[in-house]
């Protein structure tokens, strides 16, 4: 790769960022598509992110990726926004056109190319959502127009409870939103089909959190875990256990990231040029 003053630069902010593989998977396809192109990350805590957009614009970077925490802070240093994103209320794609930020969600999107990938169609099944922050919205977003049923648990329940209001609404039908405790999964899982782990539980250095106990996991589940590093999270490792079908971040990772790749560049993703990056760094970074 030739770096250049010509060469457009492409970031992902958020904190933190120091284990982010968007820059493999990225700088992956930019040298496959041969475009002049680089990709970084930054670190960017919440109260430097007003700052950092001003860096953007000053800087002229062309692309970024949102990670946390800034998908729906970032929104009102924007210039404009994609109808989805405008609806679903976080961002994780920045375009930069002539000093102009459009902001765009991608998280939903891959989220339901992953799961198709995979041969999973959420039509007629119910879907437990895990989760009600930008991630969560975006697959909700995605997940609502396709799910017999979708039921929403998070943390915070009433930020579950204010997305299910929101998505019954726009699609008129109905959607609930509840407590993630424990008795509250349980009692959810009974008629589940598809389950998408959107929150942060698992995530490195708290891999060894679960947001649901193994035990009550079977053979006939569909479970999609957001989270990437690591990239087998004690969901995933106790689902296959149970014997279910499992779709681990790094699909839903390269899945969004293509989307990203495309508003950036205008060029169709080298999806396996992406995937086949980040497998190889998964495999250099096992002991």
């Amino acid at each position: 790769m030739r770096i250049s003053g010509h060469t457009k630069v492409c970031s992902v902010i958020g904190d933190p960022v120091c284990r982010t593989l968007s820059p493999v998977m990225h700088n992956a396809a930019f040298k496959e598509a041969k475009l002049d192109y680089v990709y970084v990350g930054f670190r960017v805590a919440e109260n430097e992110l007003q700052d950092a957009m001003q860096g953007v614009r000053s800087l002229g970077i062309h692309g970024i990726n949102v990670t946390m925490p800034h998908k729906s802070s970032v929104i009102k240093y924007l210039d404009g926004l994609d109808p989805m994103a405008e609806r679903i209320g976080a961002v994780n794609t920045i375009l930069n056109e002539k000093g102009k930020l459009r902001g765009f969600d991608t998280d939903g999107i891959g989220t339901m190319a992953a799961l198709e990938g995979k041969g999973v169609n959420l039509k007629g099944r119910k879907l437990l959502l895990l989760g009600a922050g930008g991630a969560a919205r975006a697959v909700a977003f995605q997940a609502a127009r396709e799910a017999g049923e979708l039921t929403i648990l998070n943390r915070s329940v009433g930020k579950a409870r204010e997305l299910a209001r929101v998505l019954g609404r726009e699609f008129g039908k109905p959607i609930n939103g509840e407590s993630l405790s424990p008795d509250r999964v349980n009692e959810e899982l009974e008629n589940t089909d598809v389950i998408v782990n959107a929150t942060s539980i698992g995530m490195y250095p708290h891999s060894e959190e679960i947001p649901i106990s193994s035990e009550w996991l079977t053979k006939n589940l569909c479970i999609m875990d957001l989270v990437y590093d690591p990239l087998e999270t004690r969901l995933i490792k106790a689902a296959k256990a149970a014997g279910a079908k499992v779709i681990n971040g790094l699909e839903v990772l390269v899945a969004q990231g293509a989307v990203s790749f495309e508003i950036w560049t205008g060029v169709k993703a080298p999806v396996e040029v992406m995937r086949a990056a980040l497998v190889k760094r998964f495999k250099e970074a096992e002991p």
